[in-house]
């Protein structure tokens, strides 16, 4: 097995990641605990969730947090960050993973629809970022993590709701990189290219020659497995990182 870099800076600080019951999320959560860190995750759905902290506590003998959460409610987003705070501690680090990248045919979207995308791909991602930066003041500094994605910059049909709202991630990025760089809380994003979680493979890629076909489209042509983004947000939300802020990161492969 690969003996892959752990991060002591990372041990003891509070990690609040969003989606963090399944896929990418998952593997995250279990990255940072891993490392020591102090991990919480909000996820909505509670049964994938409690059974995600328990794997994740056995195998890594850290304790996990989970914390049941509507993330289009924003005042519960709220509550469940003062939540982990008062239980672990000023949050260190974030990781707004969670979203939801449902396919659309764009005449059809209803102003209902669209919302929903923009609340479930950007929405929370701000005022989980407005809620955690009190924290990181307290603490001297801090990393924020954002999850934007390869599909705005690619073009991919029935994608024109979440490819907004993933670009606006980026928007958001950068522009709070600059505001809170002066107290040493970094902001960056992850955009992963095709990664081959199970709702990927149930969904879009369950016939091999489609997935072939995309990878073909890779510099590397392999499957990016969820561990290797996980790896990356180790990297940002470590003091290795200290001086990197405001920047993308594409974890594709070599697709864009």
């Amino acid at each position: 097995m690969t003996p892959y870099t752990r991060y002591a800076s990372l041990e003891g600080r509070t990690v609040i990641v969003t989606g963090g019951a399944s896929g990418i999320g998952e593997e995250i959560v279990r990255a940072f605990a891993a490392n020591k860190s102090k991990v919480a995750f909000l996820d909505l759905d509670r049964d994938l969730g409690e059974k995600a902290a328990r794997t994740i506590e056995k195998e890594t003998g850290s304790p996990v947090l989970f914390l049941h959460c509507d993330l289009l409610d924003i005042a519960a987003v709220q509550a469940a960050i003062a939540r982990v705070r008062s239980e672990l501690g000023p949050v260190s680090v974030l990781v707004n993973n969670a979203a939801n990248d449902l396919r659309q045919p764009f005449e059809k979207v209803t102003v209902a629809q669209f919302d929903w995308m923009m609340g479930v791909n950007i929405r929370h991602v701000y005022f989980a970022a407005q809620a955690v930066v009190p924290h990181m003041r307290e603490l001297g500094g801090g990393s924020i993590i954002n999850f934007t994605s390869i599909a705005w910059m690619l073009g991919i049909k029935d994608l024109e709701a979440y490819s907004a709202g993933k670009a606006a991630v980026l928007g958001f990025t950068k522009s709070l990189a600059r505001d809170l760089g002066p107290e040493h809380i970094r902001v960056n994003a992850i955009s992963p290219g095709l990664i081959l979680t199970e709702k990927q493979r149930k969904l879009w890629f369950f016939d091999d020659e489609v997935l072939n076909k995309f990878l073909a489209t890779q510099c590397i042509p392999k499957a990016i497995q969820p561990k290797e983004i996980a790896r990356m947000a180790l990297f940002l939300g470590s003091d290795d990182s200290q001086m990197i802020t405001k920047q993308c990161f594409w974890v594709d492969a070599g697709t864009y």
